[in-house]
C-alpha cells in the first residue's frame, strides 16, 4: 500500500528480539515509543503495547500504511512472536510487512556509511554478531565473533566502519574506524527504516525470523495474534 496522498508513510514498528517488548510509530519522525524490559511473556505485551502507542497519538489500525518489524537473529521465541505478529496483521488488515534484522537496525539510517560497514550486536558469552554491509544492506553472511580477537578473514582498514556493540573494540583490532553509538533502542531505527524501503517501493519479502543456528525446538505453526481489528 502506498503513503496516503504523498504524505510520509504512518508506520508501527515493533520488536522483541531481546530482553524487551518495544514498539515505536513513526511518520517522517517518531510519534511515540513504548518499551518494556522483560525476558518472557511477550506475547502477552506486544498487542497491548501497540495499542496503547496507537491510543496515545489518536489513530486507529486502519491509518497505518505498513507494519515494520525486527526479525532477529536475537531471542528465538521473542523473534518468532513478532514476525508471527507482522504476518498476521499484515493479513488482516491488508498492509506490507517489513522485515527488518538487528544487524540493519545497528546502522543509523540517518548517517548512512559511504563505504564498507561492519554491524555488530551483542551475543551470549560475551560475544557479538558481525555482518558486512554496504548502503545499509547486507553485503555478506553474518557470523559470531569474540570482539577481542576478530577473525583475520574479516575485512579491515580505516575505510572500514564499525557499528553497534563493542565497535570501538573491534574497530581498533581490524585497524579501523568506529562509527558513533546509534541513539535510541533499535525499534526506532527498524520504523525509520523500514518508511524508506515503502517510500521507494522495496518492502522486501515477507518477514521471516533470522537466526544464526537453528531454534533449540521447533515449535508449531505460529498463531495469529489475539485479537485483528
Amino acid at each position: 500500500m502506498p503513503p496516503r496522498g504523498g504524505q510520509p508513510p504512518t508506520i508501527l514498528a515493533f520488536d522483541s528480539s531481546g530482553p524487551h517488548v518495544a514498539v515505536a510509530l513513526h511518520r517522517a519522525r517518531a510519534l511515540d515509543l513504548r518499551c518494556e524490559a522483560t525476558e518472557r511473556g511477550q506475547a502477552e505485551r506486544l498487542i497491548p503495547l501497540m495499542r496503547a502507542v496507537l491510543a496515545g497519538a489518536g489513530i486507529g489500525w486502519r491509518d497505518l500504511d505498513a507494519l515494520a518489524v525486527g526479525t532477529g537473529p536475537g531471542n528465538f521465541t521473542g523473534t518468532r512472536i513478532a514476525v508471527a505478529a507482522a504476518r498476521g496483521l499484515a493479513l488482516g488488515l491488508g498492509l506490507p510487512a517489513i522485515g527488518i534484522s538487528a544487524l540493519e537496525a545497528a546502522l543509523d539510517p540517518d548517517r548512512p556509511p559511504p563505504g564498507p560497514a561492519l554491524a555488530s550486536i551483542p551475543a551470549p558469552h560475551g560475544r557479538a554478531i558481525v555482518q558486512p554491509m554496504r548502503a545499509g544492506l547486507p553485503a555478506g553472511p553474518a557470523r559470531m565473533i569474540d570482539p577481542a580477537a576478530p577473525p583475520p578473514d574479516l575485512a579491515h582498514g580505516p575505510e572500514l566502519l564499525v557499528h553497534g556493540h563493542r565497535a570501538a573494540e573491534i574497530a581498533a583490532r581490524l585497524g579501523a574506524t568506529a562509527a558513533p553509538p546509534a541513539e535510541g533502542p533499535a525499534v526506532l531505527r527498524i520504523a525509520a527504516l523500514a518508511a524508506r524501503r515503502l517510500v521507494a517501493h522495496r518492502p522486501g519479502d515477507r518477514p521471516a525470523p533470522v537466526y544464526l543456528r537453528p531454534p533449540d525446538a521447533t515449535p508449531p505453526a505460529d498463531p495469529p495474534p489475539e485479537h485483528l481489528p
